[in-house]
């Protein structure tokens, strides 16, 4: 079962960057939309998760979307999603 990810984040948020240097750290890379200068972005982040607070992962898996919010939370999901990712085994 395949994901696609998109993190909806921006520049200037703290906990937006502890995410984005986890991202770097481990090589992942995603999808990113900035809120503040996007505001395309920011619509969809309000329309699908309920409201505009970043960091947010949006996660879609089959016809299913997910909206995770909290930088720690994100951290963890992604870690466990790569580590799966790696070893070849189904999520």
């Amino acid at each position: 079962m395949s994901e696609r990810h998109v993190l909806y984040q921006y520049d200037s948020c703290p906990y937006c960057r502890r995410v984005r240097q986890f991202l770097d750290e481990t090589g992942i890379d995603l999808e990113m939309r900035d809120t503040l200068r996007d505001p395309e972005a920011r619509r969809e982040l309000v329309q699908g998760g309920g409201r505009s607070t970043v960091p947010c992962l949006r996660i879609e898996r089959d016809a299913e979307v997910h909206w995770l919010y909290e930088s720690r939370d994100i951290i963890d999901y992604l870690r466990r999603h790569h580590e799966f990712q790696q070893r070849g085994q189904p999520q």
